[in-house]
């Protein structure tokens, strides 16, 4: 066990399992880890409130695409809908028309 560190003004300072920096989690140990059991809540979080929304009026695609945007909101903490895109282009989450014309070219040189 670590020795207590106690601060200028008489507090101690509390060791902890894990903490956020800009939004990773970094777990304690040996070796370095980051946890990403925050953001996966996050998401699914996201997910369920759009899918109890809209239920099954749209289709899957659209689904998943409100999703990632959610996503990228809540993890970049902005509602700024052109820093949401650059951040899907960003990490290759295309739009789902985008995705379309892709796989309807790779049908057509497939023939």
């Amino acid at each position: 066990m670590c020795a207590e560190i106690t601060m200028c003004d008489g507090g101690e300072l509390l060791w902890v399992d894990d903490i956020r920096y800009f939004g990773v989690f970094f777990i304690r140990g040996a070796k370095f880890k980051c946890s990403i059991h925050q953001a996966k809540r996050s998401f699914y979080r996201a997910a369920n409130h759009i899918f109890a929304k809209i239920g099954r009026l749209v289709s899957e695609e659209v689904m998943v695409q409100l999703s990632k945007q959610q996503f990228f909101m809540k993890l970049f903490k902005t509602s700024n809908m052109e820093i949401v895109n650059y951040c899907q282009r960003l990490f290759g989450c295309d739009l789902p028309s985008t995705l379309l014309k892709q796989r309807f070219e790779k049908f057509i040189t497939t023939l």
